[in-house]
């Protein structure tokens, strides 16, 4: 191959270098800017096929999707003065190039860095002027779009950044605050169930006295109504054998001196000294009873 042709190649080489140093392309999920000699020419670059001046020209691409940044965890006092911790997130989008990249550098990491700032400040005033009822679940919402919006209308004006969304992870006492809150609870914890208890001793006590007295009712009515029935039955027995005495009195006197002697003799150690001819021997003496 001779000179010419060589020189013809290289040059050739050139001519496709520069061309494509001329050519950029912006993808559809970016935007761009055009610096020349460091000073900025062209903003908000729309996605396509562009072109600049090689070696002069220099491009800086910037992603306008939804990105999303992990605050660090921040201690806030509410209304009460007490502490919470408390871990959150922000969404957020690039919606002026041009302030963009004038206000941060285009460097994303100072603009997470001036976000959080924002957002933490925002957060500071927000709990302070809450209680902590409010903050932890009865306004939450409420608090989140009030600051989103604070936020927004300053985070454009000066960095061209829209902050779509803030949300709240988690919020929690600190440790040595939780401590002391799960001891106060477990305390009236315990003093309820002691309530409890004292309340249900009552009761038991009440029950177990109406229950003894009761008792006492059913046992004093059943005593009377046993002794009315013995005594109704003592009578019938009494009439009957009243009855039955007066059909035979011989027969009467007879049975009832085998009583006395049956309940006179009845252990074999009983002495008795009388008279032969007393009338309380007259049956042993004539089964007759004839004097």
């Amino acid at each position: 191959m001779g000179p010419k042709a060589i020189l013809g190649l290289a040059g050739t080489l050139v001519v496709v270098l520069l061309v494509l140093s001329s050519v950029y392309i912006i993808p559809e999920t970016h935007r761009g800017v055009l610096l020349r000699f460091g000073e900025l020419v062209e903003t908000d670059i729309q996605a396509g096929i562009h072109f600049k001046v090689p070696v002069i020209d220099q491009v800086r691409r910037f992603d306008v999707r939804v990105l999303t940044t992990d605050l660090p965890s921040r201690q806030y006092l509410t209304i009460e003065k007490k502490p919470l911790d408390v871990d959150s997130y922000l969404a957020w989008q690039i919606r002026d190039v041009d302030q963009y990249y004038r206000s941060t550098g285009g460097d994303e990491a100072r603009a997470r860095s001036l976000l959080s700032s924002r957002v933490d400040n925002g957060l500071r005033d927000e709990f302070g002027v809450r209680t902590m009822h409010e903050v932890v679940s009865g306004q939450r919402d409420e608090l989140m779009h009030l600051l989103r919006d604070r936020v927004t209308e300053a985070t454009l004006r000066e960095f061209g950044v829209e902050v779509v969304d803030i949300r709240v992870k988690g919020i929690e006492l600190p440790g040595s605050v939780s401590e002391n809150v799960f001891r106060r609870m477990a305390t009236e914890r315990e003093k309820l169930a002691q309530e409890f208890r004292s309340r249900g001793r009552e009761l038991a006590e009440g029950i177990r006295a109406d229950a003894d007295r009761q008792r006492t009712v059913v046992l004093a009515e059943a005593f009377a109504r046993a002794e009315e029935t013995r005594g109704e039955g003592d009578g019938v027995a009494a009439q009957i054998y009243a009855d039955a005495y007066t059909e035979d009195k011989e027969f009467y006197k007879f049975y009832r001196s085998l009583e006395a002697y049956q309940n006179t003799f009845s252990s074999k150690d009983d002495i008795m000294v009388i008279d032969t001819d007393s009338d309380f021997l007259r049956y042993l003496k004539d089964p007759m009873g004839s004097n």
